[in-house]
């Protein structure tokens, strides 16, 4: 899937495709974090796969800790809501824990 532009274009936000771009041998993992990032945000909101995934972008922090950025009707339903989340990858696996909270 890295290599096919239209899914990266309808799944990824210009930002996670140039950040995905230079993960050279660690591509394919990490495309597979975002996704699971992604799917665990809407699997939290509710919506399941129902929203653009694109309205769902994940960014990096200093450290490259993980975090999400809503745009969209992602962001209205997310609302207030504190997000939290986590990825992870070993052994071919990608996992990604969403956590939101409203207050």
């Amino acid at each position: 899937m890295t290599e096919h532009p239209r899914f990266l274009e309808r799944c990824l936000t210009e930002s996670e495709r140039a950040w995905l771009a230079e993960r050279g041998k660690q591509k394919a993992a990490s495309l597979a974090g975002l996704w699971a990032a992604k799917e665990a945000l809407l699997k939290a909101l509710g919506t399941g796969l129902e929203l653009p995934m694109r309205e769902v972008e994940i960014l990096h922090g200093a450290n490259g800790e993980p975090f999400y950025q809503l745009h969209g009707e992602a962001a209205r339903r997310a609302g207030e809501a504190m997000l939290s989340l986590s990825i992870t990858h070993d052994g071919g696996i990608a996992a990604a824990v969403c956590v939101l909270l409203r207050i």
